[in-house]
């Protein structure tokens, strides 16, 4: 018999065909990178279990900064590592809180860089939940007080959008009021929609130092077995008023990611959480895998299962590879 008239290797044979038809693309300003602020000044910190991750002080935040501008990311998401902790996360609605402060810093110094808030309260609590812990679980609804106070002071002190991630039942409706009334009717909400229990958040602890000092989150995070619940929790959250999504962890999820995509139509994050990040770079340090190779495929892979951001710890990496080309 002859052979089949279609030869799927033809397209394939050369990486200027295989660009011509890639049906794929990444961007620099298709990602956030995450960075960790603390107190004090010329600070940098190493994050063991993150290589080429830190800690940084105000004053080198903002160095970190030059360079997320030059390479065009689409922007930085802020975690708040504060001088001193208690049980009503006081530091994280504090006016001149770290992140406030480093938020007035950065939109002083770079005017047109995106920067993105997380609203959560488990790296100002003394013990590592949420939010306000009565008994042995975290109250709800008390806690979005604290929630909403955060988002206010963020967007006084200038964030272009703010992220609660804490997984709270009514949290965006009740920062999204609180931000009209005080006068932020335009600052976005990029809420992390379905964010769940996952054993990939443990690196992020360590640089956040956030881990829970009693029992975990699975009381509020969801169950990692949960599809068709995620959909109902983003569904939720549009209503409530939230401009964008998020699913988290990207990777183990990228199904999520499709079910988001094909069913509802708003910009959609997705967030390559610390043991994602650290497994690729663990494995590479071994030789067991190209680092440059499995990052972008990774990458893509988020991508194409409909991510219109992803959040990584690869940003700077990744937007050098892509100008290089």
């Amino acid at each position: 018999m002859p052979f089949p008239v279609h030869r799927m290797r033809r397209m394939r044979a050369t990486e200027p065909l295989r660009r011509l038809v890639r049906e794929t693309t990444l961007e620099p300003a298709d990602f956030i990178l995450p960075l960790f602020v603390t107190e004090g000044g010329r600070v940098r910190n190493p994050i063991s279990s993150m290589p080429g991750n830190f800690q940084l002080s105000i004053d080198e935040l903002i160095k970190e900064c030059s360079e997320c501008i030059e390479l065009g990311l689409g922007g930085v998401i802020l975690f708040g590592i504060p001088e001193h902790k208690d049980e009503t996360a006081s530091e994280a609605y504090r006016e001149d809180g770290i992140v406030q402060r480093a938020v007035r810093a950065l939109k002083d110094r770079y005017p047109s860089l995106v920067v993105i808030t997380d609203v959560c309260n488990c790296e100002y609590t003394s013990h590592g939940h949420c939010g306000k812990v009565v008994g042995n679980d975290v109250d709800n609804d008390s806690t979005l007080e604290w929630l909403a106070a955060s988002a206010v002071s963020h967007a006084r002190a200038g964030a272009d959008i703010v992220a609660p991630s804490d997984m709270m039942d009514g949290r965006v409706a009740a920062i999204r009021r609180a931000l009209d009334a005080a006068g932020f009717v335009k600052t976005p909400i990029l809420s992390y929609a379905a964010k769940y229990a996952s054993v990939f958040y443990g690196p992020f602890r360590e640089a956040a130092e956030s881990a829970p000092q009693f029992g975990d989150r699975r009381s509020y995070q969801m169950d990692p077995p949960n599809a068709r619940e995620a959909m109902r929790e983003i569904a939720l959250d549009i209503e409530e008023g939230a401009d964008m999504i998020m699913v988290k962890p990207a990777m183990p999820y990228l199904d999520i990611l499709r079910m988001a995509r094909d069913r509802f139509d708003v910009p959609l994050a997705a967030y390559q959480v610390s043991g994602e990040f650290s497994m690729i770079k663990a494995a590479a340090a071994n030789g067991w895998l190209d680092e440059q190779r499995a990052m972008m495929e990774s990458l893509t892979a988020i991508r194409r299962a409909g991510a219109d951001v992803i959040l990584t710890y690869f940003a700077r990496q990744a937007a050098r590879l892509l100008q290089r080309g």
